[in-house]
């Protein structure tokens, strides 16, 4: 786990949860920071997006208002690159009352920046989608 709430992780095993901790806690801001920069998320499957498109894409999810839970299945790491294979699942009501059922195994890539923390390089959370 990171050291304490906002901390960026100084392992790759760390980067689901310090994932989820910001975005439960709501802010794009706070979320944006577990991204190095020009990483790519894949919103949908098929679908790179970047940049303004990433904040887009992010905040689709973040707006449900509804906790996120990662489970993290395997870390394979290579130096200051890992592959993360990840289960995660965001359940409720949405705010008219509809159920929320939104879950898939994501394949993530993730990188140790120059300051030793590691960040989000590919954040594919679909990964095993056809």
């Amino acid at each position: 786990m990171p050291h304490g709430p906002g901390e960026l992780p100084s392992r790759p095993d760390d980067v689901p949860a310090a994932f989820a901790e910001r975005f439960n806690r709501g802010g794009i801001a706070d979320v944006l920071e577990v991204y190095e920069p020009g990483a790519v998320l894949v919103p949908e499957p098929g679908t790179a997006a970047t940049g303004e498109e990433l904040r887009t894409g992010l905040l689709r999810h973040l707006a449900l208002g509804l906790p996120i839970d990662v489970r993290p299945r395997h870390v394979y790491r290579a130096g200051d690159v890992a592959l993360l294979v990840v289960d995660w699942r965001i359940r409720g009501e949405a705010a008219d009352g509809s159920p929320v059922e939104l879950a898939g195994t994501a394949t993530d890539v993730v990188r140790r920046g120059g300051d030793g923390y590691w960040r989000y390089a590919v954040d594919n959370p679909f990964g095993t989608a056809a």
